[in-house]
């Protein structure tokens, strides 16, 4: 391959990640603009962010295969171009329906996307020095996808409008195709490709309706149609996945490897982490712009020391890997993060930003430390043949964990905050004080000229929020006392001193940042 058609390559798969990644960050600052526009509930916008995380969940397991029967670059290429298309749709969409559409288009690329770029720049650079500068660099570029995504949505949303952060990744996609075309080597292995039909369908489903229910709490409460009956039918789609992965010679999901203890509490934390860092990302941007009250712009900012600290630990993480071990750093995570989450609970709507700032970059320190570190513990615990599949697992539960996290905590947030406000509306004597409440937690409406109930709500908001950090944060704490407990390092491969090594710990933290939802 030509030096020029590698430079081609490498660019290529940066513009690939840097355009899922940005997306990410971008849509969160976005939401609660994207509620006004579209005259959004409180349920559309958790939809916003889980029918992406379920497409990319459901169908991240079946990259590999894919790659392998129809080739890495036309897979590639294909889910470069299905995520231009999404954002069109996500662009011109007048009614929440048609972006969840879009949202679902991307979410479908981006599980195609995302674990694609490493086996190409793992094919194009045999030799391991230079693969793990490559690979680094890949990291780099999610890092700033993160950093930028906040701070460049803020300004556009302000000055060119919604539509104009999805439009953004046009641009990106279209120059990562033609670089794509012209540089990247094809490559498919049919005979080793294996495919799960049941298994694919089986988990969308259960993930969607459990979805579906968890989310519709927070609006219906207990109903049976709304709730009750998806709920039912997430449980039966979910026996039936168990059954029919326990059966396949080749399943989607390898309920097996979970028969190993450590690797089973890894793969848990895994979940855990995008249940509470991971969906903590909705509810910060919900805070910082609906209980203290900044703008987009503003809120970009101000999420800055998150990103920028996970984005600087993330690629320092291979030195400290060297004189720590891998355990200490994961349980270390996993750690901050929850310690992190818990002081949210504290937060008011009128808490400083020094102190805001101060627990988001403390977040950022545990994911930074417990994403690569996940990663890698879950690499040396699986078997060197089933690397892949291990891997796709781990990335897959983090995305579920997020899903689910959304769904119960936006819900416990909104069931918090109506009960607050209706006490506070109740208090000042004013009549239909419940609709009034829901009215404005669900469909952020409020009466305009009445500062004290635009006070009140922004009160009710933030401890709606608190309440859910706190549990977010209660679940990381409880993942770092289990992986204390359970995870025996002893039984990993050594990685940490081989240039090799330094390949992987980059691969996983630039799947892992790749993922934030």
């Amino acid at each position: 391959m030509q030096r020029y058609q590698l430079h081609a390559l490498v660019i290529a798969a940066y513009l690939g990640t840097f355009l899922a990644t940005l997306d990410i960050s971008i849509v969160n600052v976005a939401l609660p603009t994207l509620q006004a526009a579209l005259h959004a509930e409180m349920a559309g916008l958790q939809w916003i962010v889980n029918i992406y995380a379920i497409a990319l969940s459901a169908v991240m397991l079946s990259a590999g295969p894919l790659g392998d029967k129809y080739g890495h670059k036309r897979v590639w290429l294909g889910s470069v171009a299905l995520f231009v298309f999404g954002s069109v749709i996500c662009a011109s969409a007048a009614e929440l329906s048609t972006l969840l559409w879009g949202r679902a288009v991307q979410g479908i690329a981006g599980a195609l996307l995302i674990p694609g770029a490493m086996p190409i720049l793992t094919h194009a650079f045999p030799d391991p020095r230079q693969r793990a500068r490559v690979i680094g660099g890949w990291s780099a570029c999610s890092a700033l996808a993160l950093i930028s995504g906040p701070l460049l949505g803020g300004l556009l949303l302000e000055h060119s409008g919604w539509s104009s952060i999805f439009l953004v990744n046009v641009p990106i996609g279209l120059i990562a195709l033609v670089l794509g075309a012209w540089g990247i080597a094809e490559r498919q292995h049919p005979d080793q490709a294996a495919f799960d039909p049941a298994g694919q369908v089986l988990s969308m489903i259960w993930l969607g309706l459990l979805s579906y229910g968890l989310i519709e709490i927070g609006e219906h409460g207990a109903s049976t149609t709304q709730v009750l009956m998806p709920l039912l039918g997430a449980a039966v789609a979910f026996v039936a996945f168990v059954w029919v992965e326990s059966s396949v010679k080749r399943p989607l999901f390898p309920i097996d490897l979970f028969r190993h203890r450590s690797l089973a509490v890894a793969n848990l934390a895994s979940f855990a982490l995008g249940f509470s860092a991971y969906a903590s990302l909705f509810f910060l941007s919900l805070y910082l712009q609906q209980a203290q009250g900044d703008t987009p712009s503003m809120a970009g900012w101000h999420l800055m020391p998150q990103f920028a600290v996970m984005g600087i630990s993330s690629l320092l993480f291979g030195r400290m890997a060297h004189r720590f071990s891998l355990k200490t750093l994961m349980v270390g995570g996993y750690a901050l993060v929850g310690i992190s989450l818990c002081a949210m609970a504290l937060f008011t709507a009128n808490t400083p930003y020094v102190v805001v700032g101060s627990a988001l970059a403390v977040l950022g320190l545990g994911m930074g430390l417990s994403v690569p570190a996940t990663g890698m513990m879950v690499m040396g615990l699986a078997p060197a043949e089933r690397a892949g599949i291990a891997s796709a697992t781990m990335n897959a539960l983090r995305q579920i964990g997020m899903t689910l996290g959304i769904a119960v905590l936006g819900s416990l947030m909104s069931l918090y905050a109506i009960q607050l406000m209706a006490e506070a509306a109740s208090s000042g004597n004013l009549q239909d004080a419940v609709a009034l409440a829901r009215r404005a937690i669900v469909h952020s409406e409020l009466p305009s000229g009445n500062e004290g109930l635009l006070s009140a709500y922004r009160a009710a908001m933030a401890t709606g929020f608190g309440i859910a950090m706190f549990c977010a944060g209660f679940l990381s704490l409880l993942a770092t006392g289990l992986l204390v407990l359970f995870i025996d390092e002893r039984q990993t491969v050594s990685v940490g001193a081989e240039v090799e090594g330094q390949a992987i710990v980059h691969e996983e933290q630039g799947h892992a940042q790749s993922e934030v939802v």
